[in-house]
């Protein structure tokens, strides 16, 4: 198991919180929390050693230049392909956007 963290800027902290995906079935769980305001921070445990650098370049596409809210943002991961990461992530966005 390897723990990674991210940090990208960000703006205000987002009003609602979100937990989507299923721990321990090949998959992986994204849980979103409000964060401190101008900070999208990201922590990463997974099973897959050894792969900082496909996490930090899907990161990047997804987060970089453009408007995001102050998040927490935990993973846990069983070895999910970047396609499945990328859904994760952007159905927990949805969530939060909804009140």
């Amino acid at each position: 198991m390897e723990t990674l963290s991210f940090q990208f800027p960000a703006g205000q902290p987002a009003r609602g919180r979100a937990l989507v995906g299923c721990v321990g079935s090949g998959d992986l769980e994204v849980l979103l929390e409000p964060g401190q305001a101008g900070t999208l921070a990201i922590q990463v445990v997974t099973s897959v050693n050894g792969a900082s650098q496909r996490w930090e370049q899907l990161f990047t596409r997804m987060f970089s230049g453009q408007p995001m809210p102050a998040l927490r943002i935990d993973i846990n991961d069983f070895g999910a392909t970047p396609g499945v990461v990328r859904l994760r992530l952007e159905q927990a966005l949805e969530e939060i956007g909804h009140d």
